[in-house]
């Protein structure tokens, strides 16, 4: 079951279409992973899934449950938005309470069992245990950034919503926060979604990918379709395209073939995985599980076959997901 299904979702701003018919499918479970530029329309995006803004058109299915996108339809809260929990942009703390304070008031507001117990237990998971009476106005941005996803955690919903939420921690805190979510994930199924700028902490916990390219969702994928589309493969063209692709189909069994347009063959592993990790594609293909470019030119020399062309291609996740997102700005 999708735990969140939107339908040409669309957001307009002064005539300008922030979101622009939005497809989204997160399955339940999933960390998914939402990805685009500055001003994409991730976080209206997530505003409007969370109940937070009103959508100008489409429509939004939470946990089954189809809601109205209508803004003629009364604004307020509907079956589905009480079992999210979210984070989006600034955390929305009172300055001048402790961090155990801020998290009871929203505890006792929704009637959690055991307030108290319940939110010095969160205050573990994201490592503010130690704050006491400590004021939030005296945290750290990262601190203010752990406390507001403990808040987004009170009441234990079965949907998270974050944005950024690794703004402003340091490599050890990033660590901890991605092993918490993940830990969090696994032992109690929440289903995330979580924007972020920092692509390889994404790529060590999501499991699915949407990419949002000027308020438009451009391409949806899982992990293992992600892997697939990068690493090392080798490209190889010769005179006889249809026989070289029979050879290569009977000499290397475990390999992806894909015949290109132009009669190239494309000849990767079976499961690339991120050895083509963010930052610099696998430098070997073989690590990837795909033959290597002496091997395929044996198979094909063997044969009697003119090679015309011979390639190794070495593609990072980092550079597929700018490309999806419409290019580098510099």
């Amino acid at each position: 079951m999708n735990v969140i299904e939107t339908r040409s979702l669309t957001k307009t701003y002064g005539g300008k279409r922030a979101v622009d018919a939005l497809d989204m499918q997160v399955p339940a479970g999933e960390i998914y992973g939402f990805v685009g530029k500055n001003g994409a329309g991730k976080s209206t995006a997530m505003k409007m899934i969370a109940g937070l803004v009103r959508p100008s058109a489409g429509e939004i299915e939470l946990f089954g449950e189809a809601h109205d996108a209508d803004e003629r339809t009364p604004h307020g809260p509907q079956p589905g938005f009480s079992r999210i929990g979210a984070l989006i942009e600034d955390p929305g703390v009172l300055p001048t309470f402790s961090a155990l304070e801020n998290l009871m008031g929203k505890a006792i507001a929704i009637g959690v069992v055991r307030a108290e117990a319940h939110c010095r237990e969160l205050l573990e998971l994201v490592g503010l245990a130690d704050t006491g009476s400590l004021r939030v106005k005296k945290f750290s941005l990262g601190m203010k950034q752990r406390l507001g996803l403990a808040l987004a955690l009170v009441g234990n919903p079965e949907l998270l919503l974050l944005d950024e939420p690794f703004n402003g921690l340091d490599p050890e805190a990033t660590r901890s926060m991605r092993n918490a979510l993940m830990r969090i994930n696994r032992e109690r199924g929440v289903t995330m979604v979580i924007s972020s700028h920092v692509l390889d902490q994404l790529d060590r916990m999501a499991t699915r990918f949407g990419v949002i390219r000027a308020g438009r969702m451009i391409r949806e994928l899982s992990v293992d379709g992600l892997h697939r589309e990068c690493g090392s493969s080798i490209r190889v063209k010769t005179a006889d395209p249809a026989r070289s692709l029979a050879i290569l189909e009977e000499h290397l069994p475990a390999a992806t073939l894909r015949a290109e347009p132009d009669g190239a063959i494309l000849v990767s592993g079976a499961a690339r995985h991120a050895a083509a990790c963010f930052g610099g594609a696998a430098g070997d293909a073989t690590a990837s599980g795909a033959p290597s470019a002496e091997e395929v030119s044996r198979i094909l020399g063997e044969t009697g076959l003119l090679i015309l062309e011979l390639t190794r291609i070495e593609r990072d996740i980092e550079e597929f997901f700018v490309e999806l997102m419409g290019g580098s700005d510099a």
